[in-house]
């Protein structure tokens, strides 16, 4: 019969070996914990919280609003058709687009569901100038929207931008 003498735990030395089962152990409460810490108490700053409202909602009904001014200076300018119906069209996508973006990422629940925006009616009949110079605020609007957000809402919005930028330049005062 051999008989095997007991093992020496530990090192040269002369601490104490850490057996495979302590570090099992501790590696499972500290990855517990850091998976507590990630669930109760951070957050990604990109996240938006549930009181505040979509970004890209008020790009959306200024989108909107830009398209129905538009259609408003048709109205009264008719030989300005293909400027104001390129414009009015334009703007309108823009808003789908938008509105489309808003529902893909708004979470839907059982209490909440994600709402377009609702058209717009200008008050009165704006000039071109006045036109204008909402397509170009709208333009300038989206351009720094597009710098603070990521991935494709921002390129959306710069290509948006783009778009506001330059139908204003084909709107003659």
């Amino acid at each position: 019969m051999c008989v095997v003498p007991p093992v020496d735990r530990t090192l040269r030395s002369g601490t104490p070996a850490v057996s495979r089962r302590t570090v099992l152990r501790a590696s499972a409460t500290l990855g517990g914990a850091a998976v507590l810490a990630g669930v109760t108490g951070c957050s990604s700053a990109d996240e938006a919280s549930p009181a505040e409202p979509d970004p890209l909602l008020a790009e959306a009904r200024r989108a909107r609003a830009d398209a129905a001014s538009a259609r408003a200076v048709l109205a009264d300018r008719p030989d300005l058709v293909d400027t104001m119906t390129v414009i009015a069209d334009q703007r309108t996508a823009h808003a789908d687009a938008l509105d489309a973006e808003i529902v893909r990422a708004t979470p839907v629940t059982a209490t909440t569901t994600p709402s377009t925006t609702a058209p717009v009616q200008p008050s009165d009949i704006p000039t071109l100038a006045q036109l204008r110079d909402d397509l170009t605020e709208s333009a300038q609007r989206a351009a720094t929207l597009a710098r603070s957000t990521q991935g494709y809402r921002g390129g959306l919005l710069g290509s948006i931008s783009a778009s506001c930028t330059l139908v204003a330049s084909a709107v003659q005062a």
